[in-house]
């Protein structure tokens, strides 16, 4: 795979700490999130997110939803690193945008 079908990824959990991830499977997530996710609290769980997402997901990247568990905590976590994405300090937690 060649570098420009990678995207460097950030984790909110460990600053500094960075990787590379596949860019079309990133942006695909990305724009999910981006879409299903509110502007204000109380924002959404993390399951009503999973349920969400996977139903915006291409199907030829996310076939019946497969991997999209590892790359919607990948891109949550990198939303949030990014200032993207916020997360409610509520139990269970909440996500929304910023």
């Amino acid at each position: 795979m060649q570098q420009q079908d990678k995207i460097t990824v950030e984790n909110i959990n460990h600053p500094g700490k960075s990787r590379a991830v596949d860019r079309a499977m990133y942006d695909a997530m990305k724009q999910a999130y981006l879409e299903i996710l509110p502007d204000s609290v109380p924002g959404l769980t993390l399951t009503e997110v999973s349920a969400r997402l996977v139903r915006k997901l291409p199907q030829a990247l996310y076939p019946r939803g497969a991997k999209a568990g590892w790359w919607a905590k990948t891109v949550q976590l990198d939303l949030e690193a990014k200032g993207l994405v916020r997360r409610e300090k509520t139990s269970p937690i909440r996500l929304y945008k910023d």
